[in-house]
């Protein structure tokens, strides 16, 4: 029995032996791919950096001399200004805003300036200035987006309501799901921007819209009849519950005054005194509201902030030339490197 435990001992002493050897080994091979791949990222930045630094000075005058035509570039092309005007259209108006926007575009791009010069009431040496228009959703706060998607879950499907999510709706949603724009011109000229409102103006007033406003007005107009019709209603109960509360006072100051040893019980009239103030006062908020949103949206338009005296000059890093041409030649430099490389290598490959 003793010799089956000691048999038994060595047999386990044998095996933790080889589990420390496998792991032992396997740490060995671990640390030696992280040395090889160390080993491959510095060569290969060696490598990478070597033909720079043999030809570095070349380098340097070719990215150099491009810096310097690209400032120059910069300064020979003219300046394009920009400039914002933030409105927010009523009765529909904004799919016309849309499609106007895109219709003066077309006009630049024609180079049709007598049209141009037409809508925005300039002269056609002025129209030449103008360079394109860029319509966007206007600043919105996050309870308004999120008004905005529950408005939309509720016209679609359910099921495609639980597979869209909030973020997927903002990133996707139209142009026209907002109710603020911004728009953008951009012109050679600094100070035509004033100018350009009025053509605008003229995109909101258009033929739809101007019978969406007929509808709205004749729809307020008979909801405003039903509430008036509804508050004499309530002023003619209130006067009929204000005379039978007279005539019961009447009575009670008449059996006081017959002067009898036994008082005469008399049950009062219930009359719905408060119900009917309450009523009244919710009708009356309802015709000031009709009022307050006849005034409110009279026009088909507000223009929150109209476009500056004197427009900025437009940041676009396409433009920076002092800094595309030195990436550009880079860029060349690298690939024809890497080209020589390869030619070199299938050349001299047996």
């Amino acid at each position: 029995m003793s010799e089956n435990l000691k048999q038994n001992n060595s047999n386990e002493e044998v095996d933790l032996g080889q589990l420390f050897n496998a792991i032992g080994k396997l740490f060995e091979k671990l640390f030696a791919f992280i040395g090889k791949l160390i080993q491959g990222i510095f060569s290969a930045c060696i490598y990478t950096l070597k033909p720079i630094v043999n030809n570095f000075k070349i380098i340097t005058i070719v990215l150099f001399s491009a810096t310097v035509i690209g400032f120059l570039a910069e300064k020979a092309v003219a300046p394009i200004y920009v400039s914002d005007m933030l409105v927010k259209p009523h009765f529909s108006s904004k799919y016309q805003l849309l499609n106007n926007v895109n219709y003066f575009n077309a006009l630049i791009a024609s180079q049709n300036y007598t049209e141009l010069s037409k809508i925005f009431e300039i002269d056609t040496i002025k129209a030449t200035e103008l360079t394109g228009f860029e319509m966007k959703i206007g600043p919105e706060t996050e309870n308004e987006l999120l008004q905005q998607y529950d408005n939309y879950i509720k016209t679609i499907d359910s099921t495609l309501a639980e597979d869209l999510s909030y973020e997927d709706y903002i990133e996707n949603r139209d142009i026209l799901a907002g109710s603020l724009f911004s728009i953008t011109a951009r012109s050679s000229s600094h100070d035509i921007f004033p100018s350009l409102e009025k053509g605008f103006v003229k995109t909101f007033e258009n033929e739809y819209s101007k019978k969406m406003k007929r509808i709205r007005d004749s729809t307020v107009l008979i909801r405003k009849s039903y509430y008036q019709k509804e508050l004499k209603r309530v002023d003619s109960l209130q006067n009929v519950y204000l005379n039978i509360l007279n005539k019961e006072s009447d009575k009670e100051q008449l059996t006081l005054g017959s002067g009898g040893l036994f008082p005469i019980t008399q049950e009062r009239t219930q009359t719905r005194e408060y119900e009917l103030f309450q009523e009244e006062l919710e009708v009356r908020a309802a015709i000031r509201a009709l009022d307050e949103k006849l005034i409110e949206e009279s026009d088909f338009y507000d223009i929150l902030s109209g476009f500056e005296e004197v427009g900025s000059v437009e940041t676009d890093m396409f433009k920076k030339y002092s800094i595309i041409f030195p990436a550009l030649v880079l860029v060349f430099m690298i690939i024809l490197f890497a080209f020589q490389k390869a030619f070199k290598f299938i050349k001299e490959y047996e």
